[in-house]
């Protein structure tokens, strides 16, 4: 368990969290729970959601899984309405779900291109959708995970980078649209994390995934990456009372490469 819970207090909140198998998401389950949180994690690994529920030191119900794959509308809408059933409302939904191919625009296959925006961002902006009407009776909070890709170009990510520029600029016009409901929608940028899907992205690259997680930790300043605990220590502060006033504006952990 990650120590996100000494400094926040979430308890008898109602959380929502695709992606929660895995990563950054996994990660932030673990944390919420920790604060005392009720929890739905949603992602395709039934496995993967039983190792992190097991890995959970809550209370007995303090997380429960609904499979399902975001990249499809109905069942978004479908992910919504059970973790309702289960949590009896939401009061936060972390869009951390996602998929990653490391190509330039001539290596980048139709069906991957597809399949990254219909996953980053068509089931994100599905999943808020479908949550928006439950968070204007809670006057709850987003989090959607963008990426440092949403504010700079790069090297051999061209879906992905569009992805993530689609995540920011929906995030923000959302948090307009919803501050007056009393809604805030933040979007997080991490750099590079340390989690499985970057390091499929290395082996994918016939990089050993510890070679190139000293590569990338080269150009950051702080010489290393991002650890996924860290992405969850910033999913809680923004949802969390000490950051009210926050809404629309991307909070960034890119080790000081933008400083």
């Amino acid at each position: 368990m990650g120590k996100a819970s000494i400094r926040f207090n979430f308890k008898k909140q109602r959380v929502l969290i695709t992606g929660g198998t895995s990563g950054m998401g996994a990660a932030s389950a673990l944390a919420f729970v920790e604060a005392g949180a009720r929890v739905v994690i949603t992602g395709r690994n039934q496995q993967r959601a039983r190792d992190v529920m097991k890995r959970c030191q809550g209370e007995p119900g303090s997380i429960a899984f609904v499979a399902g794959n975001i990249g499809r509308r109905k069942k978004c809408d479908t992910i919504v309405s059970e973790a309702v059933g289960i949590l009896g409302g939401l009061d936060i939904v972390v869009n951390s779900a996602g998929v990653i191919y490391h190509a330039t625009a001539e290596e980048t296959t139709d069906e991957q291109w597809l399949e990254t925006m219909q996953v980053n961002v068509n089931g994100m902006f599905y999943i808020c959708r479908a949550a928006l009407p439950h968070l204007r009776e809670s006057k709850g909070t987003i989090i959607n995970i963008a990426s440092d890709a949403a504010l700079s170009g790069s090297y051999h990510l061209t879906a992905y980078c569009a992805s993530k520029g689609a995540v920011l600029q929906m995030t923000r016009a959302m948090a307009l649209d919803y501050a007056p409901a009393g809604i805030r929608i933040v979007p997080i940028c991490p750099g590079d994390v340390d989690t499985p899907m970057l390091r499929g992205e290395f082996r994918d690259r016939g990089l050993d995934a510890e070679v190139g997680l000293r590569e990338s930790a080269a150009g950051v300043p702080l010489n290393r990456v991002c650890s996924a605990e860290e992405v969850a220590d910033m999913v809680l502060y923004a949802c969390s009372d000490s950051a009210r006033f926050i809404t629309g504006y991307p909070l960034v952990l890119d080790g000081g490469s933008r400083a």
